[in-house]
């Protein structure tokens, strides 16, 4: 994730803005080692997402309704698939499915395809406090870009219930500005 200094994840509706050349650099490394991606359909239409650049990687969208452009290069690749709750409507693209009304997230991990060890998740915000909320983030990866863009956009993590978890920084970079954390989630359980 990035984040501008007061917190918002979008300048314009997009990451684009507050990222860096860094930044991108950061984001195809951890992409690159990862078995599987994961990331809301919100964030795959603001940001245009297509086929993976590592052969074989797959991209599971999550959706609510399964609203999404299955002519995309994403989809028509084979490269995407939705994780959508039971009863959302049918649709022509592989999908899992998990949870009736809204989505389990903890049931639909256990079921993506190849049983990744790696899945990267990519946002956007709502995706990310689903997941915080369902206790499902070992690592956080996050730059702050030293931008102030004030506005309403979305913290890291939105619309889940309030929690605390705790993290230990491992690994901290600074370049041009940016500062590039990584948070590893200690064991035991929450505070």
């Amino acid at each position: 994730m990035v984040a501008s200094i007061d917190g918002s994840t979008a300048l314009d509706g997009a990451s684009a803005g507050l990222s860096s050349d860094a930044d991108r650099e950061v984001l195809l490394t951890l992409r690159s080692i990862a078995d599987l991606i994961i990331v809301g359909a919100g964030t795959v239409r603001s940001e245009g997402y297509g086929v993976p650049n590592k052969p074989g990687q797959r991209i599971g969208v999550v959706s609510r309704s399964g609203d999404v452009d299955v002519a995309s290069r994403l989809f028509a690749s084979g490269a995407g698939f939705l994780i959508l709750p039971e009863d959302a409507p049918h649709t022509s693209v592989e999908s899992v499915r998990a949870g009736v009304g809204e989505l389990d997230l903890r049931a639909a991990l256990r079921r993506l395809p190849g049983s990744p060890a790696f899945v990267q998740a990519e946002g956007g915000a709502s995706l990310n406090g689903a997941l915080a909320a369902a206790d499902l983030l070992d690592e956080i990866n996050i730059t702050t870009s030293p931008l102030l863009v004030g506005g309403s956009g979305s913290r890291a993590t939105s619309h889940g219930p309030q929690i605390s978890h705790r993290f230990d920084l491992v690994d901290l970079l600074v370049d041009d500005g940016f500062i590039f954390s990584r948070y590893v989630r200690q064991p035991g359980p929450s505070a």
